[in-house]
């Protein structure tokens, strides 16, 4: 049997992207990002997929964006203006969400809560729907990996509110542009990203990592999906 391969990693301090560029490059280096034809969800034919577990076997990459996220919500709490309101406690969005809202909370050193899935068979009846401590009233922020409709944040974000909490914000690495945002503004939450489809898209044909015929494709999409939603 031949020694499998080993992959390298995609990305190293000595050698950074800039902003959060290096993000879309990690993804690409370690196999996240496929091009087709992908139904997600109520999302139909998409051309992209964008797999971000794949991170979880690079600790660099989830140390990164635990100490992005811990910088982005500072940044952002700290203005005149504050774009996102202060939050006690980091909620991890099942399953995607959980290992990047982990890393988040260790750099941040605030305490994680995460939703158990609707869809888990509770064996144990005393099982709390909620898993983690907290208190009523207590604000939570969000993470998930990425978001195309935006259906698991707001899924999450009535469990927690009906728990008594609140959710004013929520964080995903990436915002597909796929109406997502609009729906959670409806819902009283603002979304924040690390990165927009759009431009990662144009990192990866910049780098010439991708064709212009997917890169086009996916343009062609996402105009398509922002018609049908009226912008």
């Amino acid at each position: 049997m031949s020694e499998p391969q080993r992959h390298k990693p995609a990305w190293t301090p000595q050698q950074p992207e800039p902003g959060n560029l290096w993000l879309a490059h990690a993804l690409w280096d370690s196999g996240a990002i496929s091009f087709g034809r992908f139904d997600l969800g109520a999302t139909r034919d998409s051309p992209v997929y964008i797999n971000v577990r794949r991170l979880i076997g690079h600790p660099w990459a989830l140390r990164r964006i635990g100490e992005l996220l811990t910088d982005e919500t500072r940044t952002l709490g700290g203005m005149l203006r504050p774009h996102i309101a202060p939050f006690e406690l980091i909620a991890g969005v099942p399953m995607g969400g959980l290992h990047l809202a982990t890393a988040f909370s260790l750099t941040a050193n605030l305490p994680l809560i995460y939703v158990q899935p609707n869809t888990q068979t509770r064996h144990v009846e005393e099982e709390e729907e909620i898993e983690g401590s907290y208190v009523p009233g207590q604000t939570v922020l969000l993470v998930d990996d990425l978001m195309t409709g935006g259906a698991s944040l707001r899924e999450a974000t009535e469990q927690l509110r009906e728990a008594g909490l609140l959710v004013r914000d929520a964080f995903v690495l990436i915002d597909r542009g796929a109406g997502g945002a609009e729906s959670l503004r409806r819902e009283g939450v603002t979304l924040h990203s690390l990165l927009t489809l759009d431009r990662l898209l144009n990192y990866l044909l910049s780098r010439k990592l991708i064709t212009e015929a997917d890169y086009a494709r996916c343009l062609t999409w996402l105009e398509g999906r922002s018609r049908e939603l009226g912008g």
